[in-house]
């Protein structure tokens, strides 16, 4: 694409606000603004939770960011992650109908961001951080789940995993194996490649062991540990390798990279099992081109990029699972929801499309919000955490019908 072009597309921003309500007469003024607008006021004094019947709080979402880890750029500072925010803001708009909007923080302080956000919860029905560098987003997650009384999720970290975790659920159909019995190797121990961890120990893979630039993560290693590292050290490596990403990878049925280009060959590939599946997921290049993993050996193949079959794209997740939150008034997204996410996503491909080159949807799919949004919402009803009640096929109505513009 040419940078005029791009440019172009960007100028002015990507969004903006639309009024709901008519006003063109002294009538519809008066009930828009004053005095009509007390009326609303005086219920949500008496209860806050009429906010969700008289606002916009319902339908709204935070997509926060500091701007210290955007895309490939890194910290480039909250001015320049607005544009990113705005297209965040446009896919929640055009695939789910949920109004989002960006706030970008000038803060690299984890403890200024959550004070921020905590203070925006009277506005809106759900957060989305976006962006911000580890391990500073943990401690801004852990916080502010903690502290706040809506939503709150990381999409670098859930979002691909739970993107990640449906095309590992079709990749082991199509090669015949059972995800709880393979081999897994992540190579990435950030937001991303630590949350990855998390949702397939929950799903009881026992065989998993999570590489970083230093090689292995186990339990008495001290060079480039932290707090995260340490607890995912502890409940994965089960043979206890403590080489590198090359010996981790002899025998293991499933790499999974959130991390750096070019780091693995072919022959890395053939060391793998038979009929291996290979998530080369760094973006914008790979940690092994598609084609080469294929000499190497490997069945399934998927990256994070649209010019390759099998694109592992966030897009899938977070739209759908906002829209059901919303709809339901969770407090929170559990990993229960996040699974089944995962499973309404992989059960988008039906079981006789499932091939090679097709194991996850493409990111516009507009069969995938739908199931998305119902399966997270039930999920947050059998947890506890839904205020609401709202029947699958309402919220999958409810999806066509904010979206069909």
């Amino acid at each position: 694409m040419r940078s005029e072009e791009i440019l172009k597309f960007h100028r002015h921003g990507k969004i903006a606000l639309s009024s709901r309500v008519p006003l063109s007469t002294q009538r519809e003024l008066s009930l828009v603004y004053t005095p009509g607008v007390a009326e609303p006021c005086r219920l949500i004094r008496e209860d806050k939770e009429l906010a969700y019947e008289y606002t916009a709080k319902g339908n709204s979402v935070a997509v926060v960011s500091n701007g210290t880890a955007v895309l490939g750029l890194g910290d480039v500072g909250p001015e320049a992650a607005l544009p990113v925010m705005e297209g965040k803001a446009v896919l929640f708009k055009k695939l789910a109908g949920v109004d989002a909007f960006p706030i970008c923080i000038a803060a690299h302080d984890p403890e200024k961001v959550v004070e921020v956000v905590k203070m925006l919860e009277p506005t809106f029905g759900g957060i989305n951080l976006e962006d911000i560098a580890a391990p500073a987003c943990f401690i801004v997650e852990e916080r502010l789940k903690r502290e706040v009384s809506i939503p709150v999720f990381h999409d670098d970290q859930h979002g691909t995993a739970v993107v990640a975790v449906a095309g590992l659920l079709n990749a082991a159909q199509v090669v015949g194996k059972d995800l709880p019995d393979l081999r897994i190797v992540i190579n990435g121990a950030g937001a991303a490649g630590l949350a990855i961890a998390r949702l397939l120990l929950r799903l009881g893979v026992e065989d998993l062991t999570v590489c970083d630039s230093r090689g292995t993560l186990y339990p008495e290693r001290r060079e480039g540990m932290n707090a995260y590292k340490e607890a995912i050290a502890a409940r994965t490596n089960p043979r206890g390798l403590k080489g590198g990403l090359a010996e981790a990878l002899v025998g293991a049925d499933v790499f999974i990279g959130v991390s750096a280009p070019n780091v693995l060959t072919a022959a890395d590939i053939r060391r793998m099992a038979p009929r291996a599946i290979v998530f080369a997921l760094a973006n914008p290049d790979p940690e092994i081109h598609p084609a080469e993993a294929a000499e190497g050996g490997a069945a399934v193949v998927a990256t994070g990029r649209s010019d390759y079959p099998n694109q592992i794209n966030n897009v899938l997740a977070f739209p759908g699972i906002f829209r059901g939150v919303l709809d339901v008034r969770a407090t929170d997204i559990n990993d229960d929801m996040k699974l089944a996410a995962a499973r309404a996503i992989a059960g988008v491909v039906k079981p006789e499309a499932l091939r090679p080159d097709h194991i996850i949807p493409k990111p516009l799919d507009p069969e995938v919000v739908p199931a998305v949004a119902a399966a997270v919402a039930e999920a947050a009803w059998a947890t506890g955490v839904a205020r609401v009640y709202l029947d699958p096929a309402t919220i999958a109505r409810r999806v066509r019908e904010l979206t069909a513009a």
